[in-house]
Formats: C-alpha cells, sequence, structure tokens
C-alpha cells in the first residue's frame, strides 16, 4: 500500500483545513484495513490523532481533537480525510496517513501497528 498526504498549510486560530490521504496499491476498501492519521509537533513524538476501521467503520480520535477533527473515506477515490475545524496552536505538526492490518481495538492508537506511512504534511496554527 503506498499513501501520499496532501492539503496542509498556514491556518489562523479557529479555522479549518482538510487533510487527504491518498491510497494506492488497490487495498483501500479491504476490510483488513485500517486506515489513521498521526501527528507530529517539533521536538515531540509522533502521536495518533484519528483512525477509521474499514471492518466495522468505527471511527477513533484522540481526546484532543475530538469535536473538532472528522475523519472520513471515499471508497470511489480511495482517498481518505481528515476534516479539521476550529483548530488550535497546539495542532500544529506534521500529518502523516498511515495504514494497519487486521488491528483489534487496543492497538488502534499504537504507531507501531501501523505498516505503511505517508510522507507526511505540514500544518501550521498562527496567527
Amino acid at each position: 500500500v503506498q499513501l501520499q498526504a496532501s492539503g496542509g498549510g498556514l491556518v489562523q486560530p479557529g479555522g479549518s483545513l482538510r487533510l487527504s490521504c491518498e491510497v494506492s496499491g488497490g487495498m483501500f476498501s479491504s476490510r483488513e484495513y485500517t486506515w489513521a492519521w498521526f501527528r507530529q509537533a517539533p521536538e515531540k513524538e509522533r502521536e495518533f490523532v484519528a483512525a477509521v476501521r474499514r471492518r466495522d467503520g468505527t471511527n477513533y480520535y484522540a481526546e484532543s481533537v475530538k469535536g473538532r477533527f472528522t475523519i472520513s473515506g471515499d471508497n470511489a477515490k480511495s482517498m481518505v480525510y481528515l476534516q479539521m475545524n476550529s483548530l488550535k496552536p497546539e495542532d500544529t505538526a506534521v500529518y502523516f496517513c498511515a495504514a494497519g492490518r487486521r488491528l483489534i481495538t487496543s492497538s488502534i492508537r499504537d504507531q507501531r501497528r501501523y505498516d505503511d506511512w505517508g510522507q507526511g504534511t505540514q500544518v501550521t496554527v498562527s496567527s
């Protein structure tokens, strides 16, 4: 599976951005996969943001983004999106999309369980 993230940029606090992740390799519709977004801020560890598990369609979110971010997918386009609203300066980071196979619920937030990663897209929230 190959992943390519895009859509980052500079936005003011309170603004919105939509990140896109193009999935190639023909596995987008596979029920084995979980598609996720992680982020890494300067001098911090990479952290989980959101995920959607294809097997049952369940969405997962980090507490820090719940209610502000929404993960979704488009089967026809093999795309995964992250709609980010009410952005805060602390959301500034490089955002990565990732793919993992056969993940159980307890593994969804663990980056070590994801096998394929996109290149990252920078999101900067600043006035």
